[in-house]
């Protein structure tokens, strides 16, 4: 086995240890990841605090990062030593199934393994094992820290935006400007969609514009929801907190998408508010090879990264305290390499 240093839970603390973990032997379609970046995600939270089933003792949270290809297995074709990867939510599928075939891994039938909490520990380490299949070739063009968080929230906003045929002409709302959120104005924009944030705050108007967006419409303004009645082909909601879909179903146009993102714990919804319309309520779980690999090549073609505030991994408790009281533009970046630091 190899060794690695991490920063690991006990019970469902967010005071994490740092530790000495194990991963495994490379098998021959292995490649060995030293990590220089990892983001802090929402659900990294959630896991902490035991709310998405894995177990919390032990836990290596992190499943966004970019790093540096450091030795690879005898049958490894795609990278080299040195080579730059980013690696996201998933490290194995099954490989057969329907959803596996089409490049749908995140949907695999029998076989997903996820980048953490699956007999599996996380980005928050020195060092990641994984096949190579599962792991992408960083563009030159996209700065390592800023672009690890497009392998969580950057895909988690890209397929619900192909799958509804998101370009010119079309009408995008995104509620909740966060991690998730921004990254999702960024992205429908460079496709040539006209986009709405859709806040609580009116504060944020500017910052709504600053990435691209055309208007910031309050949610708490029953004239202004009134007004948008039918307006957005698909909306992008990215809130993680309890919520009621229905104002927002109202703001959907005929045919056309709700798409929860946020994973809130519970989303009371009328079903009646998809009746009239003939609207579609959606979810989205991160995503698989084929448009993770199509997703870099797009922001390395138009310039997307996301806001991010790097911070020594030391200082990941900060990072987590922070996130859970919001104060963050607009995502954390963890910087691994003071775990080459001896205590």
């Amino acid at each position: 086995m190899r060794t690695t240093t991490a920063w690991q839970s006990s019970g469902t603390s967010t005071a994490l240890r740092r530790t000495t973990i194990e991963r495994r032997d490379l098998r021959a379609d292995d490649i060995a990841v030293r990590i220089d970046f990892c983001g802090v995600c929402h659900s990294d939270l959630h896991a902490l605090h035991g709310l998405v089933g894995k177990p919390t003792d032990g836990l290596v949270p992190g499943h966004e990062f970019t790093g540096t290809v450091t030795a690879t297995g005898a049958e490894v074709t795609g990278f080299a030593v040195g080579d730059r990867v980013a690696v996201g939510t998933i490290v194995d599928s099954c490989g057969v199934c329907a959803m596996c075939a089409i490049g749908q891994e995140n949907f695999c039938y029998t076989g997903l393994v996820t980048t953490y909490g699956a007999g599996t520990k996380g980005g928050w380490s020195r060092e990641y094992v994984l096949r190579e299949k599962f792991a992408y070739r960083l563009p030159d063009a996209l700065d390592p820290a800023a672009a690890a968080p497009l392998m969580c929230a950057g895909i988690t906003m890209w397929e619900p935006m192909r799958a509804a045929g998101i370009g010119p002409g079309s009408r995008v709302a995104v509620a909740g400007l966060g991690g998730l959120g921004h990254l999702g104005v960024k992205l429908a924009v460079a496709l040539g969609a006209e986009v709405t944030v859709l806040s609580r705050t009116p504060e944020k108007a500017a910052d709504a514009r600053a990435l691209g967006a055309t208007d910031l419409l309050v949610t708490t303004d029953d004239d202004q929801l009134s007004a948008a009645s039918g307006r957005f082909d698909l909306i992008l909601d990215t809130i993680a907190a309890r919520h009621d879909l229905s104002p927002l179903l109202r703001l959907v146009a005929f045919e056309g998408t709700l798409s929860v993102l946020g994973l809130p714990l519970e989303t009371p919804v009328r079903l009646m508010e998809l009746t009239f319309g003939r609207k579609n309520l959606s979810s989205s779980g991160t995503g698989g090879t084929r448009h993770t690999a199509e997703l870099l090549e797009f922001c390395a073609e138009k310039g997307i990264t996301a806001d991010v505030e790097v911070l020594p991994s030391a200082r990941v408790e900060e990072a987590l305290t922070r996130l859970e009281k919001g104060d963050v533009r607009y995502r954390f970046v963890l910087d691994m390499s003071d775990l080459d630091q001896t205590n």
